[in-house]
């Protein structure tokens, strides 16, 4: 499948009127629907009725994927208008998910400063030309299989990797002192829930919806990605605009995230106004791509890259740095 064609114009989906009030509650809405989804869950399992749990676990693991996209819009400082409540927002998402706020946001940095170049620190390794190629999708199966883990791994080697490019030591000594929160912070839960005998709740409330979450935070970041060869944001972003109404359901409860070219055309937008910037997903240079109608489509894209991950312009020596792979 390929990507929407200049007929089909992203003019066509992009929202002309302001956002609506839901839209900008978007993140409010999820917090709400995991709570209620996670006392349903809770009640399911207080009564066995585990039919009716394995269902709940998958809807607890979406909307927990919403609140990791919350995570990534905190670190832009735009999940919340007071800036004391996005950065406590963004630190209890970032203990409940093994990721130090601060850190994250240094490495994400990163990530826009040097979009699908060597210094991307989030795309690490399929950046760096040489990495052998099992190492590659050794990295990528883990980070795709075990995102839990993976995740705050790929980051803690940002910061304790010599040459890290977090260098400022207010910002170290502000990572170093959430890494002690979150070892507090766990210890507490797991001392609590060990004390209550609560192992079954636990691993039914948090521990599976949170590797499901994980994961699938991960495939939606290989999909954004993984396997283009440009060092733009229209040729190293599969962008996707959602073409029917659940596609713009989906989009909603990831915080339009879908959109993900624009938010790297403009990193200081608020996430509510990405769809109306649709049309600037259209592509004005040779090698830069259209946006895809869903992520069925941008997936089957991301599945024929999989075998040899890689991601950049400096992996094509001597060919334009907007190729992209098909065309190379």
């Amino acid at each position: 499948m390929t990507p929407m064609t200049e007929a089909s114009s992203t003019d066509s989906f992009a929202e002309a009127h302001p956002p609506h009030w839901a839209s900008r509650s978007a993140f409010q809405i999820i917090v709400f629907a995991l709570a209620f989804t996670q006392a349903a869950l809770a009640f399911a399992v207080y009564r066995g009725w585990f039919w009716l749990a394995v269902p709940l676990v998958l809807v607890a693991s979406h909307f927990m994927h919403g609140l990791l996209v919350g995570f990534h819009e905190a670190s832009h400082g735009l999940l919340r208008r007071n800036r004391t409540f996005n950065e406590v927002d963004g630190v209890l998402i970032g203990m409940l998910s093994l990721t130090s706020f601060s850190l994250y946001r240094a490495a994400h940095q990163t990530h826009h400063m040097h979009l699908a170049g060597e210094r991307d620190e989030e795309l690490w390794p399929f950046v760096v030309p040489g990495t052998p190629r099992w190492a590659r999708v050794l990295a990528a199966f883990f980070e795709l299989n075990f995102g839990l883990v993976a995740t705050p791994l790929l980051f803690a080697r940002t910061f304790f990797r010599r040459g890290s490019p977090i260098r400022s030591r207010k910002v170290r000594r502000r990572i170093w002192a959430e890494f002690a929160l979150m070892i507090m912070v766990w210890t507490s839960i797991l001392t609590t829930v060990a004390w209550l005998g609560a192992w079954e709740y636990f691993l039914w409330l948090y521990l599976i919806p949170a590797c499901v979450a994980a994961n699938l935070q991960s495939w939606r970041k290989y999909i954004e990605h993984v396997g283009l060869a440009g060092n733009t944001p229209i040729s190293a972003t599969r962008s996707i605009v959602p073409q029917s109404w659940t596609g713009r359901v989906l989009a909603f409860t990831l915080l339009h995230e879908p959109y993900h070219g624009v938010h790297h055309l403009r990193m200081s937008l608020p996430h509510p106004e990405l769809p109306r910037r649709a049309p600037e997903l259209v592509p004005t240079a040779p090698g830069e791509l259209n946006p895809y109608p869903s992520y069925r489509h941008a997936l089957l894209d991301l599945l024929r890259n999989l075998a040899d991950p890689r991601v950049g312009g400096q992996w094509h020596a001597g060919t334009p740095r907007n190729t992209s792979p098909a065309e190379a």
